[in-house]
């Protein structure tokens, strides 16, 4: 008898290990594809033949079933037979997963010991708390059945002092408003300058004036006092100027040319492998704008390596042309950046980063 086995500590509740380890997609997203056999219940086909320590697909049939607690299958690979349990025990942070396969007929070699043992172990620890994050982030409540979140904050008082508090509110506003409107008043007729007083006209006493002669209307001799000429007119129209009339004219506005307009600044990227699966990656590429203004029209094409897809992609719109992945997104501010975290699936176990990755038909950083 040779035995396999690794456990895990995870920051996850068992019913959630649970779905990762008995859903057939889900376990296909960390450890392999599965599909059903037709006509057998409890019976799935794990397609493991290019696997490390594997030789062929393995057939596995449920023979114990304790619900978010312990699995028990049969596993038959091209007629070495095995048994695969697994244990889910309730801990203080979340949960333990130990996994534990022990022939039952045959053996494995030791060419296929060791690299089974190193695969199962690597998705245990690497590839499952991935899944499991992402079943968390897709199980938090964000209230979009109620009509989204709200930014509206409760008001914390005594109990009781709510219509209080609204009625002081109220008061108040109302004051503030009163006060500017009696400032704004107060200031409008400050800087009104004041209308001059008009001179009344002298009193007809019935004899003609000594300088008006007598024949002269009132509207006549009314009016020659708006005639005659201000002193403080005369003084400055006729006060000699003290700038050298000899100082050439400035030219007009419109014949200086403006300035020519500053090039903008490229745009800079940077790729980072965040994590690698069994069979894929997650890949981030980082958009930097170390220019002074926002730009919205930048690019960031990623060209995968043969027999990898795009799963899921956050923090930027994108479309796929063959290999080629172009990202394109909201406008990043000056001094700003923004990161693009995508999925990839591999058709091979081990992971390989992007052929290339440009900006703008820059190469970006860090590939």
């Amino acid at each position: 008898m040779i035995e396999i086995g690794a456990q895990v500590d995870l920051s996850h509740p068992p019913d959630r290990v649970w779905r990762a380890l008995t859903d057939r997609k889900l376990l296909g997203r960390w450890f392999a594809e599965a599909d059903t056999v037709e006509g057998v219940a409890d019976r799935l086909l794990l397609h493991t033949a290019e696997l490390p320590g594997f030789e062929a697909n393995v057939e596995v049939e449920v023979t114990e079933r304790q619900e978010a607690a312990l699995l028990v299958l049969a596993c038959d690979e091209a007629g070495r037979l095995s048994e695969l349990t697994c244990a889910v025990t309730a801990t203080s942070q979340g949960c333990r997963l130990e996994v534990r396969e022990v022939t039952t007929h045959g053996a494995w070699s030791a060419d296929q010991h060791d690299p089974r043992e190193q695969q199962l172990r690597q998705a245990l620890t690497v590839r499952l708390p991935a899944i499991l994050d992402w079943l968390a982030f897709q199980q938090v409540d964000l209230r979009r059945a109620d009509g989204g979140m709200t930014t509206e904050l409760p008001l914390i008082g005594a109990p009781g002092s709510s219509g209080r508090t609204h009625r002081r509110r109220r008061t108040l506003v109302a004051v503030l408003v009163t006060g500017a409107a009696l400032l704004a008043g107060t200031a409008a007729w400050i800087t009104v300058p004041p209308e001059s007083t008009p001179t009344a006209a002298p009193v007809s006493t019935g004899s003609p004036s000594p300088s008006v002669p007598a024949g002269t209307t009132a509207a006549a001799r009314t009016a020659t006092p708006s005639v005659r000429p201000s002193r403080s007119t005369a003084s400055a129209s006729t006060r000699p100027s003290r700038t050298p009339s000899a100082q050439p004219p400035s030219p007009p506005a419109s014949a200086v040319p403006p300035p020519p307009p500053a090039p903008p600044v490229p745009m800079v990227a940077r790729y980072e492998t965040d994590s690698s699966r069994l069979f894929g990656y997650t890949g981030a590429v980082v958009v930097g704008n170390p220019g002074g203004v926002p730009v919205a029209d930048w690019a960031v094409v990623v060209t995968l390596g043969e027999g990898t897809t795009v799963d899921d992609v956050d923090g930027a719109n994108w479309r796929q042309d063959g290999r080629a992945i172009t990202f394109t997104g909201a406008a990043v501010a000056a001094g700003g950046s923004q990161t693009i975290s995508f999925d990839v699936r591999d058709s091979r176990p081990k992971a390989r980063e992007p052929e290339s990755c440009t900006i703008g038909g820059q190469p970006c950083a860090g590939l």
